[in-house]
């Protein structure tokens, strides 16, 4: 069974704005490429893609889009991320099963990962990147993704997308 996660994934136009906030990526970080940027609403582990898509269907049935922006970068253990602003993200990730996992829930997109032990690594990105504000966007559809290792790395993939309703 794959591992599976939700997820909003921002529009061309917001990831290219974030490209260009960061500029020349520095050595030392693993940087996400683009392409597998997104902001995970909930993970579910190893599970079957039909009985979570029917599950995750019954829970997004009817739920209104959100509106979404990306701001000031952070970082947790290991992780250089930009936060996920938006008044519905939360419970639009409750909705979707977060809250399952005994951490909280910190809407974010992840852009670098560094040894943790080196914390120093990502204060230069942190810095640069304290007043980004992405352009703001209207996510109308929460994905269902796969996360399969590859040689090489690990790669996402769209399995479902579930509309939102338009406000």
């Amino acid at each position: 069974m794959p591992v599976l996660f939700s997820a909003l994934l921002p529009p061309d136009d917001v990831a290219g704005a974030v490209a260009e906030a960061i500029g020349d990526p520095a050595p030392g970080l693993r940087w996400e490429p683009p392409e597998r940027w997104h902001i995970t609403l909930a993970y579910y582990g190893r599970d079957d893609v039909g009985t979570r898509g029917a599950w995750l269907a019954d829970r997004l049935a009817g739920r209104a889009s959100v509106d979404v922006r990306l701001e000031k970068a952070a970082t947790f253990p290991g992780v250089l991320w930009l936060t996920a602003a938006g008044g519905e993200l939360t419970p639009l990730a409750h909705a979707a099963g977060a809250g399952a996992e005994a951490r909280p829930y910190v809407p974010h997109l992840t852009l670098a990962r560094f040894p943790r032990e080196q914390p120093a690594l990502a204060e230069r990105w942190t810095d640069k990147l304290s007043g980004f504000v992405s352009p703001g966007w209207t996510a109308t559809e929460v994905v269902l993704m796969t996360s399969e290792r590859e040689p090489g790395g690990t790669r996402y993939r769209v399995v479902r997308a579930f509309e939102l309703n338009r406000a």
